[in-house]
């Protein structure tokens, strides 16, 4: 072979690491009393760094599901189609209990544990991650009429994914969905025009339009219907308890920026048999605590997302050349590689905090149940809010590279803005913040607390928290400013937990280039100073033993 097709300077695959290797997630992991998940991460962090995992998540992206509405005799079906691989993925998760684990095991720490695995699965394959999400989700909606949760939640706890419509009491295990969304009214779920009536035995029979239902293929969906007393949550079966179709006709797929794998619908109920959850009237609130649960896996995925995607600009830095020195010892790259670490790590601190008062809020502990309504809402605006900037950043740094296919960066580009449209978008997340702040004091109170708690320990921080009294006490136009307001927030929260709980050279540089003004507009525009070789080097791979 001549030596002009001899293949140099080319970066090795990325596997054979183990992703549980990560130093803000297992400091948090035992922080907040689930280190006895310890063991069970490292087995699936392992499994998530191989060629396998890596290989089941590009097949089912490459394979997209395909919707089959009749058989060949004409009669309607509504199958969506799911490459092998797509199981494959499911399993892992379900089996893991990424789904639903915590709602029955009392261990402290539950929450955190599923929420940590979820972080670490989520970096193979993100699509899959939706209705492993939502059935994590329904869960504690389903609580609000005991006789329904006694019928359905064992199944949808149960560490087994079992594929296929069928009655669900004759199946092994659940998958849950949701679908609230209408063509007419977006986010807006008041403007909702389909119809629940009373069948006269319990059940109601719903008609109307579903404009985005995710994993149309769920065992079992969450919806909002227009019931005689209003707005209603009720759950629907896919299929019903005499082994009937149930009415949910889908019309078609959505052909999705991301998010390939998993199939979204547009879904017509054509007097589909539901049941009420909850009271008449009380839909929004009955479903609320499922989005509020789905709002922190969105927050999971997102710092998954930039974990991967520095993770990847790392290790192709360590083994690229340019300009005759390695891209990792060359001044300007370390200092883009450190804000992409010091951003995804972050990210993943406040994530498992959010996680870590979701145990705690179950546990009955109303100070935790203040703080995250409050924090949720902030978090999920500004960290998934900065996805998209970071996948985009580091696939930069894999230039021309990074840009081809193969390399998955395109795949995590894509898939980026996702989470921060996914149970609400930006305006929708910042406004429900403002709302928690005006309807529950205390809920600020406990924010404010958990900034108090490092108060002295780091002058840049101190600033921004007074600098934040005081916006949230002038109420001037505060609709017009919450953006910033809640970008502020979630800044100082990041910055209190660094302080509080992170490693010194990363809660430094965060305080100093996020809350103390000394950063560019662009990633790569950290100040002099800053312990780059530490913030790199906990984000580099580490080889599974």
């Amino acid at each position: 072979m001549p030596h002009t097709h001899e293949v140099t300077n080319q970066v090795p695959p990325p596997y054979g690491h183990n992703l549980a290797e990560d130093p803000a997630l297992l400091a948090a992991l035992h922080r907040s009393g689930a280190g006895w998940a310890e063991a069970e991460l490292r087995e699936l962090g392992t499994l998530a760094g191989t060629e396998q995992a890596a290989q089941w998540g590009r097949l089912a992206n490459e394979n997209e599901p395909v919707l089959r509405t009749h058989d060949r005799y004409g009669h309607r079906i509504d199958e969506v189609e799911f490459h092998p691989a797509w199981h494959q993925l499911m399993t892992v998760a379900v089996e893991h209990g990424l789904h639903a684990a915590p709602w029955r095991d009392p261990r402290p720490g539950a929450h955190t544990a599923r929420a940590a695995k979820f972080y670490l699965w989520s970096q193979v394959e993100a699509g899959h991650g939706c209705p492993i999400s939502m059935t994590y989700a329904a869960v504690p909606a389903l609580r609000a009429t005991p006789e329904l949760a006694q019928w359905l939640e064992p199944l949808l706890a149960a560490n087994v994914y079992d594929f296929g419509l069928r009655e669900p009491s004759g199946k092994r295990g659940l998958i849950a969905g949701m679908s609230m969304t209408e063509k007419q009214g977006g986010s807006d779920v008041r403007a909702n025009t389909t119809v629940a009536l009373p069948a006269g035995d319990g059940t109601y029979h719903l008609t109307g339009h579903k404009w985005f239902t995710s994993a149309p293929m769920s065992d079992v969906f969450l919806t909002l219907a227009q019931a005689p007393g209003g707005l209603s949550c009720f759950v629907l079966p896919r299929v019903l308890p005499d082994g009937t179709r149930n009415a949910l006709r889908i019309q078609r797929l959505k052909d999705k920026l991301g998010n390939r794998s998993n199939a979204s619908a547009e879904l017509e109920y054509e007097e589909a048999v539901g049941w009420l959850v909850g009271e008449e009237g009380r839909g929004v609130r009955t479903i609320i605590e499922m989005v509020n649960m789905t709002r922190l896996d969105c927050t999971l995925g997102a710092a998954a997302g930039m974990r991967l995607g520095v993770q990847r600009a790392v290790q192709h830095a360590t083994h690229r050349r340019a300009f005759g020195a390695e891209l990792i010892d060359q001044p300007l790259m370390r200092n883009v590689l450190a804000d992409l670490a010091l951003e995804s790590e972050a990210a993943t601190t406040v994530a498992l905090r959010l996680a870590e008062a979701t145990d705690r809020a179950s546990a009955g502990d109303e100070g935790e149940a203040h703080f995250k309504r409050l924090a949720l809402a902030v978090t999920k605006y500004w960290v998934c809010k900065r996805g998209p900037a970071h996948a985009a950043e580091a696939l930069e740094c894999l230039g021309g590279n990074g840009y081809v296919e193969e390399s998955g960066m395109p795949r995590l580009y894509r898939e980026a803005p996702l989470v921060s449209i996914w149970e609400g978008s930006g305006n929708v997340a910042a406004l429900d913040a403002l709302r928690a702040m005006a309807r529950s004091p205390q809920a600020v109170e406990a924010y404010f607390a958990e900034l108090d708690a490092v108060a002295g320990a780091d002058r840049r921080l101190d600033a921004a928290v007074a600098g934040l009294r005081k916006e949230i006490g002038d109420p001037g136009e505060i609709e017009f400013r919450t953006r910033r307001l809640v970008e502020a927030m979630a800044l100082a929260l990041q910055g209190a937990l660094l302080v509080r709980h992170g490693d010194p050279a990363v809660a430094d540089a965060f305080c100093a280039s996020r809350l103390g003004g000394d950063h560019g507009n662009a990633f790569g525009t950290l100040p002099t100073g800053v312990d780059t070789a530490a913030l790199i080097g906990r984000a580099r791979m580490v080889p599974a033993s």
